[in-house]
């Protein structure tokens, strides 16, 4: 088993320190990545298996991106664990966290990831964490699991994954500082006069996130026209993400004018977190 911190205190809070400036490296480019937080998480979680993975909105499933789970367990959790109930149960735990002991034998039983996955395992404790971008986008999961031992569920270890959170949500999310959704310095020359994309979240009162460069005029609110087309027109397609291009001659999709006269603009619709 990794980890174990049986005394519950500090050594929780300095393990958790070390995930914290895992976490920032990995979303800064550098410093191991995803493998090097999760082995900073044993001195926080004891565990036997562990995985990180992030959450792909087009082609809806997990991705890994670090994990000591057998190819089996981790086939699961890319392909079928967001469709399992159990799923939904952790989503709506606070701070998206459940513990292995929080979960009612009953409920065990209904879950298909549980009976075909994590008993054959042996699994006897452990943590699930669904993990959200500040803005609410589902952007990942943690999962650890842990075969022997007593219980890795004491209260300095509820507390530290419950704000461990944010920094684990900002290393896996695909739109983080530094990547090309980040309009950096420059970022305007890059884009100037060339096709973009464009993130549309489904939800209204969210603003449109530029991928490469500068957020175009016509997706520059929630609440911008164009905005508003991208998604009627993406609600009368079938599929959970659409591609919406707007050409020279006008949106072919939508049918938003302004396209004659803007550079070509490719729209993206982002589909919400799964249920």
């Amino acid at each position: 088993m990794t980890g174990g911190n049986g005394s519950g205190g500090s050594d929780v809070w300095g393990g958790a320190l070390r995930v914290r400036e895992a976490a920032l490296r990995t979303a800064r480019g550098g410093g191991g990545g995803a493998d090097a937080l999760l082995a900073a998480l044993s001195g926080v979680v004891a565990h036997d298996h562990a995985s990180l993975t992030r959450w792909d909105p087009l082609r809806r499933r997990h991705v890994t991106l670090a994990s000591t789970y057998p190819d089996g367990a981790n086939a699961y959790i890319e392909r079928r664990l967001h469709e399992d109930a159990g799923f939904a149960s952790v989503r709506r735990s606070p701070a998206g966290a459940r513990w292995w002991h929080d979960v009612p034998d009953h409920e065990r039983r209904l879950s298909p990831g549980w009976r075909g996955t994590l008993e054959p395992l042996g699994v006897r404790d452990g943590v699930a964490q669904c993990l959200f971008a500040a803005d609410g986008r589902y952007v990942g999961m943690l999962n650890a699991s842990a075969t022997r031992g007593g219980r890795g569920d004491h209260g300095a270890a509820r507390a530290a994954v419950a704000l461990l959170g944010d920094c684990l949500a900002a290393a896996v999310d695909p739109l983080r500082p530094g990547t090309p959704g980040d309009a950096g310095p420059g970022a305007g020359e890059r884009a100037a006069g060339v096709p973009g994309t464009v993130l549309v979240p489904d939800d209204p009162d969210a603003a449109p996130v530029p991928l490469d460069g500068e957020r175009p005029v016509g997706f520059a609110s929630a609440d911008s026209p164009l905005a508003g087309a991208v998604r009627r027109a993406a609600r009368r397609r079938p599929g959970p993400a659409r591609l919406l291009v707007p050409y020279g001659g006008g949106c072919t999709n939508c049918g938003w004018p302004g396209a004659r006269r803007r550079p070509p603009w490719c729209a993206v619709r982002w589909p919400g977190p799964p249920r």
